[in-house]
């Protein structure tokens, strides 16, 4: 079973990733051998072939974006069609529509990121300073990442990361990352104690986590 990237940090446990383009990511600690690891993924090789089988059939359902008008863009979980238009102020506004400048339709797939991105830093940062501060957690700082296997993580140094994929999400999906990563604030590992704290405080996560497998895919540009 071939592995396709270690990364390696102070965890104490050895995580499978398979991400979206069917890639095998192993986390591992900074003590674990290359002989460990690779027991690790052999004893998972009949898991990583169906969710691989998986992500294949996903991916399949998948059409990049080509940037035309009336084209279909989501943004916290609702789709708005693209229009291009001419002599805009800004490259892409949204305004009940996305309007996408024709001067910056060469670089189009850059302008969305570059909005989703920002779009993720305001919305994320809003529900993780709600949550942290009516929950009574304490956290380092918020990062917007490019992670494509992961929609977030908590560093050991407590800060928060999270995927600018997550914009187009639907706003409780988002909660629920961002309540998924606070509790990984206290709880480092997926063990009882930190899905009991978790549904306390979320009790329909199961329905967010569904929506993110069922529809996950769909939340990228290309």
């Amino acid at each position: 079973m071939q592995i396709d990237q270690i990364i390696r940090s102070k965890r104490r446990t050895i995580a499978l990733i398979i991400s979206q383009d069917g890639k095998v990511i192993i986390r591992a600690p900074l003590r674990a051998s290359q002989k460990q690891i690779e027991q690790f993924v052999a004893l998972k090789a009949e898991w990583i072939k169906s969710k691989q089988a998986l992500v294949r059939a996903t991916v399949a359902r998948f059409t990049p974006k080509k940037y035309v008008n009336g084209e279909m863009f989501l943004y916290l979980g609702k789709p708005y069609k693209l229009a291009i238009v001419n002599d805009a102020d800004l490259p892409l506004h949204l305004a009940g529509q996305f309007l996408l400048s024709h001067s910056a339709l060469e670089q189009a797939e850059r302008v969305f990121k570059a909005w989703y991105i920002a779009q993720a830093k305001r919305v994320i940062t809003e529900r993780v300073e709600w949550y942290a501060g009516n929950l009574g957690f304490t956290y380092h700082r918020v990062n917007i990442t490019n992670a494509q296997a992961r929609w977030g993580s908590c560093s050991p140094r407590g800060s928060l990361n999270f995927s600018w994929r997550l914009a187009m999400a639907p706003v409780q999906v988002i909660d629920y990352v961002v309540v998924h990563e606070l509790v990984h604030l206290q709880e480092k590992n997926h063990s009882r104690r930190f899905w009991d704290k978790v549904r306390i405080i979320m009790p329909d996560y199961a329905q967010q986590v569904l929506w993110l497998k069922t529809n996950g895919h769909l939340l990228r540009l290309a």
